[in-house]
């Protein structure tokens, strides 16, 4: 607490004064933490001041509070493309990065606990942004965006959090999530010179190479990277108490359907909430729970029996693949590829169908979806086409990514789809009684065809890699299609 204390004064955070007589004061608290490592050994001890940012009022205390973060989908090219070039992947963390943000509209504290150079009488104005505000992160990131930009590096467009600076033919790529930076390239000097600029102007840890970024562990060799969430995995089954349960070979029954109506309602929802929100994290790495994870959140509102089950088998079937992950390999090419699928009225509720998709830069896969459509589709083929079309957006914007990170794509981008009514669709202006009836964004995917950016192609319903995203699926198809993806299992680490 004594070393925040003093951190914040010597950052000039307040200054002391008596409160104005039409201004009021927010209260403050300690929150104190434990910082593990990622073998689950104590790194430090942690006491953070934060302001009671729910006591502002908008338009006085704060006005705008947006703050971009990085897609997960950018960090998983940004370490991709890392892997397939050999190029190093560092990570910084910004300490007390909020504390560097400025703010615009008058703020006043009143002198937190422990804090005895105050008179009495006299609160804190504030003069940096502090943990809690409402604006803190937005007035940080704005800060650190000044800072790069100021530096030479161009802030992306597509990804607000990525910046890259090209110089006499060398690359050098920063990757911002909130107080965490990674940063790669092939310009060793200008990353050496980046790292110092900024712990002049923030003071930063210097954590070296990446080995845990938002919890994903990060481990590299000479064949590639592996992403997992190993540790993630193991406080969830400690928590639920799962640790010695007997492991489920998939993470879902085959032909299970689960509704609103069915089963008694649980008596604790939160309980459901909380697995279901840790599950959601976990899809970082873990494409082949996102189907199920999708169906699953369908049920926050009013959770039952059959739900907490279902819940509970997918935890059962991550007891059985807890050291399994994403591995990126390092030989691999830079051309993009797709499958999409749909699974035709899969709502019990709504009868409306599911979209799923799985896009490979090379062989490392690096953004998946399962979600589903907003209208309710006719037929197979159209429910097909709307997958088609989200696919293609997703492809899209990865190619702006992928421009911005100085990688040249060769056209057309392949989409792989099962279902040939959706391909005639998309390739020819054909099927009238079809297709009548269909918004003209969905016929976005032929006009990428026309214009030569992207091209279909038909893949046998065993290989679509998509439909793990859209039903349960068998335990020998469900290996099949998570090998196929890259996802591994790897042996236990040694305490």
């Amino acid at each position: 607490m004594d070393k925040e204390l003093e951190a914040l004064e010597a950052n000039g955070t307040w200054r002391l004064t008596v409160l104005p007589p039409t201004a009021r004061a927010l209260t403050s608290k300690w929150v104190y933490r434990v910082k593990f490592r990622p073998d689950g050994s104590i790194e430090r001890y942690k006491a953070r001041l934060v302001i009671r940012g729910f006591q502002q009022i908008k338009d006085k205390d704060y006005k705008h509070t947006f703050s971009p973060v990085a897609k997960l989908t950018t960090v998983r090219i940004f370490i991709s493309l890392a892997t397939a070039k050999g190029w190093p992947l560092h990570q910084l963390d910004i300490n007390n990065a909020f504390l560097h943000g400025f703010i615009d509209e008058e703020v006043y504290m009143y002198p937190p606990e422990g804090y005895h150079k105050a008179a009495p009488g006299q609160v804190c104005k504030l003069e940096r942004s502090l943990y809690g505000l409402k604006q803190a992160s937005r007035q940080w990131n704005l800060e650190l965006t000044k800072f790069l930009t100021r530096h030479g590096f161009h802030q992306s467009k597509s990804d607000y959090s990525l910046f890259t600076k090209v110089s006499g033919g060398l690359c050098t790529f920063i990757l911002v999530y909130v107080d965490d930076l990674l940063i790669t390239g092939d310009d060793s000097q200008n990353i050496v010179q980046i790292k110092s600029l900024l712990h002049e102007a923030f003071t930063i840890k210097d954590l070296g190479l990446a080995r845990y970024f938002l919890g994903i562990e990060i481990a590299r060799s000479s064949s590639g990277t592996l992403l997992n969430q190993r540790k993630y995995i193991l406080d969830i089954l400690s928590n639920v108490g799962l640790t010695a349960a007997k492991p489920a070979k998939v993470p879902m029954v085959k032909g299970l359907k689960l509704s609103t109506t069915e089963g008694t309602p649980l008596p604790n929802p939160e309980v459901y909430r909380r697995i279901v929100g840790r599950l959601l994290y976990l899809t970082l790495t873990r494409p082949d729970i996102s189907y199920v994870v999708q169906h699953l959140s369908q049920f926050l509102q009013t959770p039952r029996k059959p739900h907490y089950d279902a819940a509970l088998h997918v935890l059962r079937y991550l007891k059985g693949t807890v050291h399994r992950g994403l591995f990126y390999p390092k030989d691999t090419t830079l051309q993009i590829s797709a499958y999409c699928d749909a699974d035709w009225g899969n709502c019990r509720m709504s009868a409306r169908s599911l979209t799923g998709y799985c896009v490979f830069l090379g062989s490392s896969l690096i953004s998946w979806k399962t979600k589903k459509q907003k209208t309710v589709a006719k037929s197979t083929a159209e429910a097909e086409y709307r997958s088609m079309s989200a696919t293609t957006s997703e492809l899209e914007w990865i190619s702006y990514i992928l421009h911005d990170l100085q990688v040249p794509v060769s056209l057309p981008f392949t989409l792989y789809c099962d279902n040939q009514a959706a391909l005639h669709i998309a390739e020819n202006p054909v099927f009238h009684e079809r297709t009548k009836h269909l918004r003209i964004d969905c016929h976005y995917t032929r006009d990428k065809i026309l214009e030569g950016f992207l091209q279909t192609a038909h893949v046998s319903s065993h290989d679509q890699l998509a439909d793990i995203m859209t039903k349960p699926l068998s335990e020998s198809q469900h290996f099949f299609i998570s090998s196929k993806l890259g996802l591994l299992d790897t042996p236990p680490i040694p305490a």
